[in-house]
Parts: structure tokens; C-alpha cells; sequence
């Protein structure tokens, strides 16, 4: 059973294509990620779906509802977390709580024990009392999720939930999140960050309006461009000129003071690697062979993406 069916999106804006003809199919309880460059369509593609943003053509169904022509009915069973903080500054944390309990109906019977459930979940319980503008960035996440969870939604959509927080307040994040999945609700989430992607069930990439590959982790992960080996050396950019030449080459990409060299077979390429740079005159500080992550099929799969429209 599908959660989100979205046939042929298609949305313009003037002459500007952000999201190009996307099909997709989201089984309920199943965490998705969406991952790309900025500018990909991942935010046009999450508002659209939350029924706040109408296709210019194309169909999604999301929870059995046909997002263009009744999002009012949709919006009952999402909960949308957009990127950027969106509650009401002045008003404390129990007061964005209960007003959003009022905006969604829920009923006064059981208000009072979902929003001290909700603040036990987000470990916000000492901060009840706090106007939400003094909260610490990842606390107006936390508080934001809580929010969008106010009426128990089936699905949730989070645009960059973590984006801009620290490591821990991230962590916590995705124990929550953790725990709604273990509970059954389907969440559909983009995010800057592959290790944030790793931990969904399948992961699609977005490239310029429409997802160029989707599936499970690991399954993209060997998309990678072969074997990869990681050298340091003191002399980066000389080494980036150069390794086109060497012969067993693939690809190579650069992540601050190292390089991710790929090759065929990077143990009978290591020795001859050393020897290629070193008739370079180009010094080995270090030079191993690693597993490729998901980040490195990323950059791989955007960079035959773009080959192709170029």
C-alpha cells in the first residue's frame, strides 16, 4: 500500500522548470530520503505534496487524497515541517502547542495529554513556559516537529528538519524520528546530509527537477564508480592534474586535504598509483584503500547526471 503515488509532477514557475515530470511511489511506514544539489526541486516536490503548492501539471495521490483538488482534506492527516522556522516567536512553547491543537481540531479531550505527551517526546517539558524565539536552533526543530505531530499525522514531510544544528540536537532529532517510524508513521525527508540519508529505507536523487536514481542505501552506494583508494599528500592540486594520466583511473574526487581516487581494482592499483605519482615527483603522505560511502556515488551519479544535459 502506497502512501504517496505522484504521477508525472510537473511545476513551472514563470519560465523556470523546478520540478520536471517526477513519478514516484512511497509505501506507508517507509522512510524516505531525498537528496540533491540545491536548486534540485526538493522543496518544490515536499510543497506540493503537503498540498500547499499547486502542480502545474501531473496527479499526486498522498494518503488516498488527490493533493490538487482537496488539500484541506490532506492537511488533517500530514503533518509538514517546512525548512525554515515557521511558529510563532512571541508566543511560548505550550502556547504554539495548543494553538496548533486548536488549528487542527483536536478535540479537547485528549489536548491536554497529547501536548504533555509532545513535550515529553521532544524533551521540552522545562522549557514549556520559554517564548519559542529564545530557543536554541535545534529546539525550534524539536518544537516544530511537535507541532506538525499535534494531530497525530499518518505521514510526515520534513524539509531539512536538521539543517543548520548541532551534532547532538541532530541526534536527538533522528531518535525521535526513530521512534515514529517503530510506531508505523510514514516520514518523507530531505536532507543536506548522507549520513542522515543512509539511515532511511530508500533514498532518491534529485537533479535538476526529477529524481535521476532511487533505492535502498547501500544498493546506491555500490553505483560508485569502482574500487577506491584515499590518498593524502602535501600536493593536492598537482596530484588532481596528473591523475587523469595514470592508467588505471576512474574518477577522483576531492574532500578537503585528501583525495578519493577510483580505479578497477584498487589493490593491484595502490603500488602502481605510488609509483605513478612518485615519477611526478609528487610525495605520498599516505595512500589506502577505503570503502566507498554514499556521498562519493552521490557526487558520481550528479556528475553523469550533468555530463548528459551538457
Amino acid at each position: 500500500m502506497f502512501a504517496i503515488v505522484a504521477v508525472h509532477l510537473h511545476r513551472k514557475f514563470r519560465k523556470a522548470v523546478a520540478v520536471r515530470d517526477l513519478s514516484l511511489e512511497i509505501e506507508q511506514g517507509e522512510v524516505f530520503g531525498l537528496i540533491g544539489p540545491d536548486g534540485a526541486g526538493k522543496t518544490t516536490t515536499l510543497r506540493m505534496l503537503a498540498g500547499v503548492l499547486k502542480p502545474t501539471s501531473g496527479r499526486a495521490v498522498v494518503l488516498g487524497v488527490d493533493v490538487a483538488r482537496d488539500p484541506e482534506a490532506l492537511r488533517m492527516k500530514v503533518g509538514y515541517m517546512p525548512q525554515h522556522f515557521s511558529l510563532y516567536g512571541d508566543l511560548s512553547v505550550l502556547e504554539n502547542l495548543t494553538f496548533f491543537a486548536e488549528v487542527f481540531r483536536v478535540p479537547r479531550g485528549v489536548r491536554e495529554e497529547r501536548i504533555a505527551r509532545l513535550l515529553g517526546f521532544a524533551q521540552l517539558e522545562r522549557f514549556a513556559d520559554r517564548p519559542a524565539g529564545q530557543l536554541s536552533g535545534g529546539m525550534k526543530k524539536k518544537l516544530g516537529l511537535a507541532c506538525a505531530l499535534i494531530h497525530s499525522p499518518q505521514l510526515l514531510l520534513l524539509d531539512e528538519p536538521t539543517n543548520g544544528v548541532d551534532p547532538v540536537s541532530r541526534r536527538e532529532f533522528w531518535g525521535i524520528l526513530s521512534d515514529l517510524h517503530l510506531q508505523g508513521v510514514t516520514i518523507f525527508i530531505t536532507t543536506p546530509y548522507m549520513d542522515e540519508a543512509e539511515r532511511c529505507n530508500r533514498v532518491g536523487l534529485m537533479f535538476r527537477g526529477d529524481i535521476v536514481q532511487q533505492g535502498e542505501p547501500e544498493a546506491l552506494r555500490n553505483l560508485a564508480p569502482g574500487e577506491m583508494l584515499v590518498l593524502y599528500t602535501s600536493e593536492l592540486m598537482r596530484a588532481e592534474e596528473v591523475l587523469p594520466d595514470f592508467p588505471d583511473y576512474l574518477e577522483h574526487q576531492v574532500y578537503g586535504d585528501r583525495l578519493h581516487v577510483f580505479t578497477p581494482d584498487a589493490r593491484a592499483a595502490k603500488p602502481r598509483l605510488e609509483a605513478f605519482l612518485a615519477s611526478r615527483n609528487i610525495a605520498v603522505q599516505s595512500l589506502y584503500q577505503d570503502e566507498p560511502r554514499l556521498e562519493e556515488a552521490f557526487v558520481h551519479l550528479i556528475r553523469q547526471a550533468r555530463a548528459e544535459v551538457e
